[in-house]
């Protein structure tokens, strides 16, 4: 199982904190399509993610047992 937890804007688009993927193993862009598909509007192109509180590239590999969290883009002003 793969903990996801969500913050800001992500947070009201999906009505939770957090949730538990039932995968063993995915990638990190498998892990942004599967967020599009079931939130629509969840802006994968956008969306930075973390795994274990570090950075991942799309490639990067998410194990069972792993912590990501979706980074939306920041603005400022």
């Amino acid at each position: 199982m793969i903990k996801v937890n969500y913050f800001a804007r992500l947070r009201e688009l999906t009505g939770k904190a957090e949730e538990t993927i039932e995968q063993q193993t995915m990638t990190v862009s498998e892990l942004l399509d599967w967020a599009e598909a079931t939130y629509p509007g969840f802006g994968k192109d956008t969306m930075h993610v973390a795994v274990n509180e570090e950075y991942a590239l799309k490639e990067d590999v998410i194990q069972s047992g792993d912590i990501c969290a979706f980074i939306p883009p920041v603005s400022g002003g």
